[in-house]
Parts: C-alpha cells; sequence; structure tokens
C-alpha cells in the first residue's frame, strides 16, 4: 500500500515536471530572441539592483549618515531614469500617452502618496535593523500582496498560496525570538523593535500598493502594454519624489546634508557616491520587475523576488559582515520555502491546471 502511495507521488511530482518543461519550451518558441535578453537583462536588474539599494541603505547610516528622509528621498530621486526609457518609446514604437483624465490623475497622486510613506518606512527600518535582517522581514510583503490582492482585486487564493502565507508569518515569527543575536551595540532595544515593526508595516503597505496599482490597471488603465505601465512608474515616482522633497525641507534635512557630508566615514565623495547610487540602483530595480512583469508574468517575478531575498542577505554578511544565526539561517531557508509554496499554488493555478 505504502509502495502505491509513494509512486503515486512521484508519477504526479515527474507529470508536474514535465507540463512545466512543455509550457516553458512552448513559450520560448512563441518569443523572438530580444525578447529572452531584453529578459536576462530585466531580471538581472531584479537580482542586482534591488539588493544593491538594500545594501546602500545600510551602508549610509553605518558610516555616519542619520537622516530617514534623505533615504527615503533618495529611493525616488532617481524618477527620471524610467522617463528617459519612456519617452523613446513614443517615437520608436510610434505609440501615444495614455490620456490622463481626472480618477487615473488622483490614482496616481494617491500611489505617490503610499509610495513615499512605504520608503520612509523603510528607511527606519535599515536604520535600526541589519541589511540581512530588514531583507527578511520585507519579505513578507508577498504575504500582504497575496491578502490585499484576495480582498481588493478578488485574486484567488488556493491551497499552496495560504500554506505560503503561513510559513512566511512562521519564519517572521523565528526573526523575532532571536532579536538579540543580531541587534548594533549603538541601536537600543527599543530602536531595533520599532526597526521591526516599521518593517513589517512597510511590507504591509506594500503589499497593499501592489494591489491598488492592479486595482488601476483592470478599473482605469484597461491595457497593460509596456509605455503604460513605464507612465504609471513614472508618474507615481514623481509625485512620490514630491511628496519626500517636502518632508526633507520641512526637516530641513537637504541643509543637513552638508554637515554631514563632512562627517561622513569616506569623506563627502564616500557619501555623494552612496546616494547616487543608491537612487540609480533603486530605480534600476523597479525598472527591472516592471520589465519582467510585462514581459514574462507575475510568477516570474515572484521566482526572481525569492532568489533575491537570500541574496541580500548572503551579499549583506559577506560585504556588510552582518551577524547571521543559526534561527536567521533557519528563517531564510523557511522563507524560501514560502516562495516556493506560492509560485508553485500560482503555476499550478494558472498554467498548469
Amino acid at each position: 500500500m505504502k509502495e502505491e502511495v509513494s509512486s503515486g507521488s512521484s508519477f504526479s511530482l515527474l507529470e508536474w515536471v514535465s507540463k512545466f518543461q512543455t509550457v516553458a519550451w512552448e513559450a520560448y518558441q512563441s518569443k523572438p530572441i530580444s525578447h529572452w535578453i531584453l529578459l536576462f537583462l530585466s531580471s538581472l536588474g531584479m537580482l542586482v539592483a534591488f539588493p544593491a539599494s538594500s545594501l546602500l541603505s545600510r551602508v549610509y547610516y553605518a558610516n555616519g549618515g542619520t537622516s530617514k528622509w534623505i533615504i527615503s528621498w533618495v529611493a525616488v530621486a532617481g524618477w527620471p531614469i524610467p522617463a528617459l526609457i519612456l519617452f523613446p518609446t513614443y517615437l520608436f514604437f510610434k505609440t501615444s500617452p495614455t490620456p490622463l483624465n481626472l480618477y487615473i490623475f488622483l490614482s496616481y497622486v494617491f500611489l505617490g502618496f503610499l509610495s513615499a510613506a512605504d520608503n520612509l518606512m523603510y528607511a527606519y527600518a535599515y536604520a535600526y535593523l541589519p541589511a540581512s535582517t530588514a531583507s527578511l522581514l520585507a519579505s513578507s510583503s508577498l504575504v500582504f500582496s497575496a491578502l490585499f490582492g484576495f480582498l481588493i482585486v478578488k485574486n484567488k487564493l488556493n491551497a499552496s498560496m495560504i500554506n505560503a502565507i503561513v510559513i512566511i508569518t512562521a519564519a517572521m515569527t523565528l526573526i523575532a525570538l532571536d532579536s538579540d543575536s543580531d541587534k548594533y551595540d549603538s541601536v537600543t532595544n527599543s530602536q531595533y523593535i520599532w526597526g521591526f515593526v516599521w518593517d513589517i508595516l512597510a511590507s504591509a503597505l506594500h503589499g497593499l500598493i501592489f494591489a491598488l496599482t492592479e486595482l488601476v490597471f483592470v478599473t482605469f488603465l484597461g491595457r497593460r502594454s509596456f509605455h503604460v505601465v513605464l507612465e504609471q512608474q513614472v508618474m507615481v515616482s514623481f509625485f512620490a519624489f514630491v511628496f519626500t522633497s517636502i518632508g526633507v525641507i520641512v526637516n530641513k534635512d537637504f541643509q543637513g546634508m552638508v554637515s554631514e557630508s563632512k562627517t561622513f566615514k569616506g569623506g563627502e565623495t564616500a557619501y555623494n557616491l552612496v546616494l547616487i547610487w543608491g537612487a540609480i540602483t533603486f530605480q534600476l530595480g523597479v525598472l527591472g520587475g516592471t520589465a519582467v512583469l510585462f514581459l514574462a508574468s507575475t510568477v516570474m517575478a515572484g521566482v526572481l523576488n525569492s532568489v533575491r531575498v537570500p541574496l541580500t542577505s548572503i551579499a549583506a554578511v559577506i560585504l556588510l559582515h552582518d551577524p547571521m544565526s543559526g534561527f536567521k539561517i533557519l528563517s531564510l531557508f523557511i522563507t524560501f520555502w514560502g516562495f516556493a509554496s506560492y509560485i508553485y499554488g500560482t503555476v499550478d493555478g494558472s498554467k498548469l491546471s
């Protein structure tokens, strides 16, 4: 009886793998080589630029930076980068800008405001937490994306996705239980707890932004062509830049940048390079994610996002000498398992059903 169950499970797994290979090969043959080159570059943007941006945020705080507003401003200061890619699409692909009505305009303003708040929360998280811990906690955004997608956009949830939500929540709990092992000496217990809270809140808001963005596409834009996706990114980033700039001005952090750069470890040049590359890498990461969503699917973006989490954590341990306890390693594996379960559920529910 046990042998029959075992052989049945093996057959089911082999059948799923066979279906996946068939779908992958058909997808490859259906697209020109230029499509796969662009997808490769976009994937590279997600896997390199996003972790680099996270590490640079931690480098800023580790070397004397103190402003949360500056780091959140840096995240959106590179908004002209996608604009530089958007405008040529109007010329070379003979597309026209999406007509702007009041509802679309207000959705861009609202999403820009939420993005500005989200970046500020993440800035507080990276100020008080090691980059590896902050990255692991940020992976909980998948949980909130699934929940808000279910509640707002009416996306379906199957057993594998619910399983992923439970698994990733368990991984976050493990990190909370092991908080004493990776806290910096310069960070108080209260600051560490607030860093943890801000990271989870930022992840929740990030999931809400994902769901609302999808709702905007479904309700107002009605199409998901590449230049429309770019328009949305440019406009939301621009309004986030405006809101964040107001916060920086009110907090007088622009004036503080001069004195901060002089006391920064490595000098003014290092200070400027951290901020400049922070702005560039963040926008390249977002641009890469946008392109992957358009060129492939949300499943592909989910796969790359699951790979990005351990990459960021490992890079933080190697480059920034982040502490890596047994609990954190276990949490890393559990998080990856949660991502795999979610991706399996998405593929099984859409392409392989």
